[in-house]
C-alpha cells in the first residue's frame, strides 16, 4: 500500500464521529469543499491554501504532493427564502471562528449541497451544517486526473 494511501485511510479512521456515522463524498465535490473550508483554516499553511485553490482552478503545477488534510470542528452556512440576498456561514476551526457572506457564503453552501449534506430550514431560511468535517487530500492522485485523490466524512448537523 503506498504510503499517502495509508497516510489517508488512518486519517478518515481517525476522524471520530463522522467516519462512525459514515457521511462521506468524494472526488471533485470533495476537493471543491475541501478547498474553501481550507482557504480559511488557520491549521493550513499558505502553500497548502495555495496548493487546494489551484487544485480546485485545475492548476495542477504545484510543487508539492504531500497530503494536505482539512478539519473543521463545523460548519453551517445559512441562505434566505424571505430575503433571498442574504448568505452566511460560520466556519470554526477549534477556538477560532471565521465567516462568510454573501458569494463566498453561497458558494460554500452549495458545495455543502454538492457532497449530499442534508438540508433544513425555518422562518425564511435553509440551513446547511456539518460537525466534525475530515477532508484528506492526495494532491499526487489529483494530479493522475483519474477521479480519486479527495475525500470527506463528517457528521450532519450542528
Amino acid at each position: 500500500m503506498r504510503p499517502a494511501l495509508i497516510l489517508a485511510c488512518a486519517f478518515a479512521l481517525s476522524a471520530g464521529p463522522a467516519a462512525a456515522d459514515g457521511v462521506s463524498s468524494s472526488g471533485a465535490g470533495a476537493l471543491a469543499l475541501a478547498a474553501l473550508v481550507g482557504a480559511h483554516s488557520p491549521a493550513l499553511d499558505s502553500q497548502q491554501r495555495q496548493a487546494l485553490a489551484d487544485m480546485l482552478d485545475g492548476k495542477l503545477a504545484f510543487p508539492s504532493n504531500a497530503p494536505i488534510a482539512v478539519a473543521a470542528d463545523s460548519v453551517a452556512c445559512r441562505q434566505g427564502d424571505i430575503d433571498i440576498s442574504h448568505h452566511d456561514c460560520a466556519l470554526k476551526f477549534g477556538a477560532a471562528t471565521r465567516t462568510l457572506n454573501g458569494r463566498a457564503a453561497h458558494e460554500l453552501y452549495a458545495t455543502l449541497v454538492e457532497n449530499g449534506v442534508p438540508s433544513d430550514g425555518a422562518a425564511g431560511s435553509s440551513y446547511e451544517s456539518v460537525s466534525h468535517l475530515a477532508c484528506a487530500i492526495n494532491p499526487a492522485e489529483v494530479k493522475q486526473k483519474g477521479g480519486g485523490g479527495a475525500t470527506c466524512a463528517w457528521s450532519p448537523g450542528p
